[in-house]
């Protein structure tokens, strides 16, 4: 079996889409660590959503839009994995041929990210700078801790 990688893009500012697992807003957080980060920190066990607080594993952050591309561009390689193996499990088979159907599966447009959003940084963690959208209205809570602060 091959292994594949998909690429999430980033905005201009570095930044990556997320959706927030309990509320389903998207939002932006850094990829990897910013210049200000002091050296030793080490990444939380959970994150924070900076629009209702509530937290979550950092694997479950993935937008719908993700998610949908990652189940296309899965789907649009395993039809071609399965017809491969198929054709070497039959292949010197006296008596059996194995002929390969077309693949129907569409290779998904490659993902794009606007420069859209608002950064912010929390006083708590200052070196985790965040994107909202232009039109929140309420308090921000921190990536990291969860603490409230206000834009």
């Amino acid at each position: 079996m091959s292994s594949y990688s998909i690429e999430v893009p980033l905005d201009d500012d570095g930044f990556i889409r997320r959706e927030c697992p309990h509320c389903e807003h998207e939002f932006k957080w850094h990829d990897g660590p910013t210049d200000d980060r002091p050296l030793g920190e080490i990444d939380p066990s959970v994150y924070f959503c900076p629009l209702c607080g509530e937290s979550a594993l950092p694997d479950q952050w993935w937008t719908q839009t993700q998610v949908e591309f990652q189940e296309q561009f899965i789907m649009s390689h395993l039809h071609e994995e399965v017809e491969h193996g198929l054709k070497d499990a039959f292949r010197g088979m006296k008596g059996w041929t194995y002929k390969p159907g077309p693949n129907d599966e569409p290779t998904p447009d490659s993902l794009t990210e606007p420069n859209d959003m608002l950064i912010v940084q929390p006083p708590c963690h200052p070196w985790e700078p965040l994107k909202i959208p232009d039109d929140h209205l309420g308090p921000v809570h921190c990536l990291i801790c969860g603490q409230q602060f206000a834009v």
